[in-house]
């Protein structure tokens, strides 16, 4: 039998997210911490040349996380990572190939455990610097109610490149629109699911242990807290920082050995953080 139904294309993009130190030449300067994307540079058309989301098209046997694993894996050589599903992006005329439906992931790791690396249709994998920025917002009254728009800038950089988009978020009512006003050097609306994915991890980041992704096994509360500003693109209160991750970590008996630094105090993350607030709440 015949089908009578169009069938559009399926794809899988993963956003990439990580927080790295960057070098210092004085030793006795901490480290800055930078908040980065990964992208790759396309081999093909559409886009060839430009810079995108790691991912591909699904199988016709294939479950979508399967897939979205499938393809960052053989375009950066990342595998085993936790992800979770961010958007699915289906405006008609976004992809010039064909109709295309894109389901996109989202993923926060520590990059010092990942080796990243360009395969498949990537002709580089490089991790971007993020800056993103509300530049204006305005009300305008209509009608039915009101347009609330909030115009964004958003900067990915790396040692060679430099992409730069402006974006606009309309909040009419109950209704939430993205649109790309102006960009350079991205593949399709990429854009806006990395603009998207930062807003919802400073979301997540203040009121789940998503932060301690990045973390390696033992840390300091100055480099945890680095990690949240870098994040949430702000500075934060030491006193209230440390109220608000108490539960979250457990103090151990060991302490930073850094050269031409005093000696801190090192903690570890608290799996039964939650349990313990709910035991504390009841």
């Amino acid at each position: 039998m015949s089908n009578q139904y169009e069938r559009p294309s399926v794809t899988v993009d993963t956003l990439v997210y990580t927080v790295m130190n960057e070098e210092s030449l004085n030793y006795r300067k901490l480290p800055k911490k930078v908040f980065k994307v990964l992208l790759i540079k396309r081999k093909q058309e559409p886009y060839k040349d430009f810079w995108a989301i790691p991912g591909g098209f699904v199988d016709i046997d294939e479950d979508l996380e399967a897939a979205a694993k499938r393809e960052l894996n053989e375009e950066t050589n990342i595998s085993d990572i936790y992800m979770e599903q961010l958007y699915t992006y289906g405006q008609v005329n976004r992809d010039p190939r064909t109709r295309v439906i894109s389901c996109c992931y989202m993923s926060l790791v520590d990059s010092s455990n990942l080796m990243v690396e360009a395969r498949d249709d990537a002709k580089e994998a490089r991790w971007f610097e993020i800056r993103y920025k509300l530049i204006e917002e305005k009300k305008t009254i209509t009608d039915t109610g009101y347009i609330k728009t909030k115009t964004y800038q958003l900067k990915l950089q790396d040692i060679n490149a430099l992409i730069d988009v402006i974006i606009e978020v309309d909040k009419r009512n109950t209704t939430i629109k993205r649109k790309i006003r102006e960009s350079n050097n991205i593949a399709f609306d990429h854009a806006l699911a990395i603009s998207y994915g930062i807003e919802r991890l400073r979301n997540k980041i203040e009121y789940t242990d998503i932060a301690f992704s990045l973390m390696p096994e033992q840390f300091t509360l100055t480099d945890l807290q680095q990690v949240y500003e870098v994040i949430l693109d702000r500075e934060l209160l030491k006193a209230n920082f440390r109220r608000k991750v108490v539960d979250m970590v457990i103090e151990t008996n060991a302490y930073t050995r850094d050269k031409g630094h005093r000696p801190s105090k090192l903690y570890r993350y608290n799996p039964n953080w939650i349990d313990n607030n709910i035991e504390k709440r009841n």
